[in-house]
C-alpha cells in the first residue's frame, strides 16, 4: 500500500501529499474508521434479516451541508488503524453472519481498502463487497475497483449544478456522477440475487428527496429512466432530516412534506421506475443514523 503523494483519488483531484497533509476530503496518511458493525437500515436486499457488515470510514470528498454522518465525514471522528486491522475487521463481520461487506464512503482510503481486501481474501473472506458512495467518483476509481466491488450502492443526488454547488460545493456533481454510474453499470452488469434475496452483484441507484428541490428530484428520475431497463435497482428515499449546517439553511431546515414526496413517487411510477424501493415518509427520523462510538474498530 502506497500513501498518495499527489492525491487524485476523487474528482476534486486536490493533489495533496497525504504523507504531509490531509486532502480536500480530510483524509491524511493514516487510515481512520469510525464504526464497524451489522447494519439493518439499508435496502432489504442489502441488510435483510442478517444485517449488512458495514464499515464507516472517516472523511468524504463531497462534504454535503446536510450530511447525517457529518461527525465522521467532516469533523474527523474516527480511530486510526492500519490495513492489517481493517482486514481483521472484514473477517470479524463475516464471522458475525453479515450478508455482505458494506464500505461507506471509502474512496479516500482506496489503497488501504484494496490492500485489506486482498489480505482478508487470502484468509477466507467470501462476502460480496458493497461500495456505498455519494456518486462523486472518477472513472479511474471505478476501474480500480473492478476486481473488488460486487455491488455499487450509489447516490444520484442532483442534476442541477446550482443546487449541487450550494449544498455540496460541487457544481460538476452530475457530470461526474453520470460518468461514474455508467461505468458502474457496465462493470457490474444487471442485478443478481441469491436464493435468499440478497443482492450479489449489481447497482442500486439511490435518490434522497430534499425539501424545496422537487424539480431537481424529477430531473434525476427522468435521467434514471434513460438508463437501460433492468440494469439497476432504483431506491427513492424520504428520510431527509435537517443535520449539521442545514439546520440554519432554508429550505433545508425542514423535512420534506408528504406532498413533495408524493410528487416524487408519482413521477417514478409514471416513468416505470417501480422495480425497486420507496421509503415510507415515516423514515425521516434521527434514530436511523447509527451512533459513531467506534464500535468494532
Amino acid at each position: 500500500m502506497v500513501i498518495p503523494t499527489h492525491c487524485e483519488l476523487c474528482p476534486r483531484r486536490c493533489g495533496a501529499d497525504r504523507t504531509k497533509r490531509p486532502g480536500r476530503c480530510g483524509a491524511g496518511g493514516q487510515l481512520r474508521v469510525a464504526r464497524a458493525a451489522l447494519h439493518f437500515w439499508e435496502e432489504p436486499c442489502i441488510s435483510g434479516e442478517k444485517g449488512s457488515g458495514t464499515v464507516f470510514f472517516t472523511g468524504c470528498s463531497l462534504g454535503c451541508c446536510y450530511c447525517q454522518n457529518y461527525a465522521i465525514s467532516q469533523q474527523g471522528l474516527g480511530k486510526d488503524i492500519d490495513e492489517a486491522r481493517l482486514a481483521d475487521i472484514f473477517l470479524e463481520l463475516q464471522e458475525k453472519g453479515a450478508a455482505n461487506l458494506n464500505l461507506v464512503t471509502a474512496t479516500q482510503w482506496l489503497p488501504w481498502v484494496t490492500a485489506a481486501l486482498d489480505s482478508a481474501r487470502t484468509r477466507g473472506l467470501a462476502l460480496p463487497v458493497v461500495w456505498n458512495t455519494g456518486g462523486y467518483e472518477t472513472p479511474e476509481t471505478v476501474a480500480a475497483l473492478k476486481n473488488y466491488v460486487d455491488v455499487w450502492l450509489c447516490d444520484v443526488k442532483y442534476i442541477s449544478a446550482e443546487i449541487s454547488k450550494k449544498y455540496s460545493d460541487a457544481a460538476d456533481y452530475f457530470t461526474v456522477c453520470e460518468r461514474a454510474v455508467k461505468a458502474m453499470l457496465e462493470q457490474a452488469g444487471p442485478p443478481v440475487f441469491d436464493d435468499d434475496g440478497y443482492l450479489q452483484k449489481g447497482v442500486i441507484l439511490r435518490h434522497l428527496a430534499l425539501p424545496g428541490a422537487l424539480a431537481d428530484s424529477r430531473a434525476v428520475l427522468d435521467w434514471m429512466a434513460t438508463l437501460p431497463k433492468g440494469s439497476f435497482i432504483p431506491s427513492l428515499m424520504s428520510q431527509y432530516t435537517p443535520f449539521y449546517k442545514a439546520k440554519e439553511m432554508k429550505p433545508l431546515d425542514r423535512r420534506i412534506s408528504t406532498w413533495e414526496y408524493r410528487q416524487v413517487i408519482d413521477r417514478a411510477v409514471e416513468l416505470g421506475l417501480t422495480e425497486g424501493y420507496m421509503q415510507e415518509k415515516s423514515s425521516a427520523k434521527e434514530e436511523y443514523t447509527p451512533p459513531f462510538d467506534l464500535e468494532g474498530v
